[in-house]
């Protein structure tokens, strides 16, 4: 008989042992030289952690809030597609093991299930990603749906003019089944010449002229506050701002968009410099540990999103298996804090972490 996982890197051989290898390389893989993808979770290696000792940790408060709404741990289910791949109850098990695990979901514009199927599936707080298609109409309706549905958030993906260069997905042919979310309102039909569908659909169908101005159009079709996913800059962090986003999302798209574009974690702190504490910054990306998270808090993140660890826990043990890794996840983040002395988030500062620019600027 097999042993548990202990840790989230475990539940990655258990997926990759129960997915088709075209699924397994969709969800696993990035762009490219699929550097970033790597680069995410290494860059975390280099930020050490100051513990303190002698505090009294024998209550441990990982609570926060998000927009607004109060969830158990710092930790967020990052939007992610096609979890039907992973499981047939897909985003509906998802949903319900993150709804368990009083955390916030972010349904993606992708998901195999429709926005009002994840709505019904529980009661919970949730957020929708969402892309831009040339026919605008596709947005607003699924703005106006997600909103009906009882959806608290627009989460607007910025990093994706055009889709990655996939190669993995380049090389399985990867077929991917009909978007569930615009069924009957865009045609899902495409000759992908040999190569990836996914890649010929999503650029035959997403609009390269999207730009600052359509944040305030996106405003003026819906009443939930919107987020920008995708922000990698102090100046675009700056204009996030000025153009009255109720958020950003520190990400690189999971080193599935431009390879070589920095590590979420190394830039952070220039985020969140940049905003100023006018809005929340949360950061996406490599996030494996509970020291990963720490370090993230550390450097002025309000939440982490975990993305491939959901989809892994999914593939390997369905819901249970997603509940498994946040728990885990949540279980190291107490550990972390009381080995650190911290008995809440809001204990958790700059000076609990040393970065390789800190190591710099001691030796000048």
């Amino acid at each position: 008989m097999a042993s548990e996982p202990v840790n989230v890197h475990e539940f990655k051989a258990l997926a990759k042992r129960a997915l088709l290898k075209m699924y397994f390389d969709f969800y696993a893989g990035g762009a490219e030289d699929e550097h970033t993808l790597k680069a995410n979770e290494e860059a975390y290696q280099r930020i050490t952690i100051r513990p303190r000792v002698l505090v009294d940790v024998s209550r441990i408060d990982m609570s926060t809030s998000v927009l607004g709404y109060p969830i158990s741990s710092p930790i967020m289910v990052a939007p992610s597609g096609l979890h039907k791949l992973a499981n047939p109850e897909g985003e509906l098990a998802t949903a319900r093991a993150a709804a368990a695990s009083n955390t916030i979901m972010i349904l993606s514009f992708g998901s195999s299930y429709s926005v009002e199927e994840v709505a019904a599936s529980c009661n919970a707080v949730r957020f929708f990603q969402l892309y831009v298609y040339k026919q605008r109409h596709v947005a607003a309706n699924l703005v106006e749906r997600a909103e009906r549905s009882g959806y608290k958030a627009i989460v607007l993906t910025v990093d994706c003019p055009r889709m990655g260069r996939r190669e993995a997905d380049i090389k399985n042919r990867m077929i991917v089944s009909k978007q569930k979310n615009v069924e009957g309102l865009v045609s899902t039909e495409v000759d992908a010449d040999g190569g990836s569908n996914l890649e010929a659909y999503v650029n035959s169908t997403l609009d390269p002229s999207l730009s600052w101005k359509d944040v305030a159009w996106l405003k003026s079709i819906t009443k939930l506050p919107i987020v920008l996913k995708g922000i990698l800059t102090h100046e675009d962090a700056r204009i996030a701002v000025e153009v009255g986003a109720a958020g950003v999302i520190v990400s690189n798209h999971g080193g599935r968009q431009l390879d070589y574009s920095p590590a979420t974690i190394t830039v952070v702190e220039e985020v969140v410099h940049a905003v100023k504490g006018k809005i929340p910054v949360i950061v996406d990306g490599g996030v494996r540990r509970g020291t990963d998270m720490f370090r993230a808090l550390a450097l002025g993140a309000q939440a982490v999103l975990v993305g491939r660890p959901i989809l892994y826990g999914l593939a390997a043990k369905g819901e249970q298996g997603v509940k498994q890794v946040i728990q885990m996840l949540k279980d190291e983040l107490a550990l972390t804090m009381a080995l650190a002395g911290c008995t809440s988030l809001k204990d958790i500062t700059r000076c609990h972490v040393r970065t390789e620019r800190d190591r710099c600027q001691s030796m000048l």
